[in-house]
């Protein structure tokens, strides 16, 4: 060994002592120790509500939980009074990089002229709001020109406030289909391939699901049925085959990926179950048979039904090609969920928000509670549900010791008033306080 290879390695060895000893001193310092205690607390591995709830936290995690819980000494209480405490709310589908208004053709526009840096800030304001709204993790299941992927980063830098994001980045599609461009002539923007989610065949399918987990994401969104929000196809068709789905979501799967369908269509979400999906979105014309194959295999449905009241309460401001498809999907999905609850098919908690108002997303729990779930049912969907899902089901979704002190605080009694959910007086996420106490 030279004299230069043996300086640089004398100077590495003492840059990793220098760092290990750095870790050992961060974990020595102890962490700040927060008590929270309140009139009720929502327990949701049991799904039951429990009289005077305690929890103890360290730093950003949760120490210890129920009514005998001790006061470690020197804790700072926060005591919320007549309040139920529950975990942080999990909204399995939104798209916190934009949000419709009542204008669609002005949205269509700003969708053309916004520089996607303009746009992202959008998106940190709908993060910022939702984390408020109690959200303390989503899944982002769409998004154009990686803002989602950019609004996670940066969350998990701690450089912007915003729930715990899982994302998709494209949704992956057929030409023509819903997770492609409106029919804007190609002279005038480029058509979408692969790397946009575009693919018609099971390789460019393929390459379509590698393109986004290359760029970054957690899951897979696909399209195997039209949409609502699309001007040139039917909302219900199937628009891939059988091999192009089985494609995506075995190319997904191989990398690790949970897949998420969107399907508003019966047979597509047949086809879809076939293929392996983990979940299926919106679901709005699902039959029995299917939702019965899908408690069979334990494939969450995702609903939202936030969705269907929004693109209902305002289909006749859309275009006429839209407008029909909105009234169709939104008379149809409320039924559909009242017979997925007394089939008994899992349900996770999800709002599709940007089609409906950031910020409300606990609306959705009231939708629920009012065809055909308990309230205990609903929040089960939005919290131990909605982890499993999502697969992180070891940090976050219940209250318990050893996972993230993602909490939210309602007034009175969450089960008596689902309501209140939309009212949180006190939200923290890893052990920060976010809104209430501070």
């Amino acid at each position: 060994m030279n004299k230069r290879s043996s300086t640089v390695g004398f100077t590495l060895s003492a840059l990793t002592l220098l760092l290990a000893n750095n870790v050992l001193a961060a974990e020595a310092t102890p962490q700040p120790i927060t008590v929270l205690k309140a009139a009720h607390l929502f327990d949701s591995v049991s799904g039951k509500l429990v009289d005077n709830g305690v929890i103890v936290i360290e730093g950003k995690k949760i120490t210890s939980v129920g009514s005998q819980s001790p006061l470690p000494a020197g804790a700072k209480i926060i005591d919320l009074g007549d309040a139920t405490l529950m975990p942080g709310f999990i909204d399995a589908h939104v798209h916190l990089a934009g949000e419709m208004s009542a204008d669609w053709y002005g949205d269509f526009y700003n969708g053309i002229m916004r520089f996607p840096a303009e746009q992202a800030l959008y998106g940190a304001h709908f993060a910022k709001i939702t984390l408020e709204a109690g959200v303390t993790t989503v899944r982002d299941v769409g998004s154009t020109d990686y803002i989602a992927l950019g609004l996670r980063n940066a969350i998990r830098a701690g450089v912007i406030p915003g729930p715990r994001m899982l994302v998709s980045n494209y949704a992956v599609g057929s030409t023509g289909g819903h997770a492609d461009q409106d029919p804007i002539p190609p002279q005038k923007i480029a058509v979408a391939g692969p790397i946009q989610g575009v693919c018609n065949g099971p390789d460019e399918c393929r390459a379509a699901v590698r393109y986004q987990i290359k760029y970054g994401a957690d899951v897979i969104k696909f399209m195997p049925s039209g949409g609502v929000l699309s001007l040139s196809d039917p909302v219900d068709n199937a628009q891939l085959t059988q091999e192009e789905m089985n494609a995506v979501v075995s190319e997904a799967h191989q990398w690790g990926r949970k897949v998420a369908a969107h399907c508003h269509g019966d047979k597509a979400a047949k086809m879809a179950l076939i293929a392996g999906v983990d979940s299926i979105e919106h679901g709005s014309f699902l039959k029995d048979d299917t939702l019965a194959e899908m408690k069979k295999k334990h494939i969450y449905l995702v609903p939202t039904l936030s969705a269907g009241d929004a693109v209902g309460s305002k289909a006749d401001q859309f275009p006429a090609a839209i407008a029909v498809k909105a009234k169709a999907a939104a008379a149809q999905m409320q039924t559909m969920f009242q017979h997925a609850a007394k089939i008994g098919t899992p349900i996770a908690m999800g709002t599709d928000a940007a089609v409906g108002q950031h910020g409300k997303n606990a609306y959705e729990f009231v939708l629920m509670s009012k065809n055909g779930f308990t309230p205990e049912q609903a929040l089960m969907a939005g919290t131990a549900n909605g982890a499993d899902l999502l697969g992180v089901a070891d940090q976050t979704g219940t209250l318990q010791a050893g996972k993230f002190a993602d909490i939210v605080a309602v007034p009175g009694n969450a089960l008596a008033d689902i309501s209140s959910t939309q009212h949180p007086i006190f939200v923290m996420k890893e052990g920060v306080v976010y809104r209430g106490e501070k």
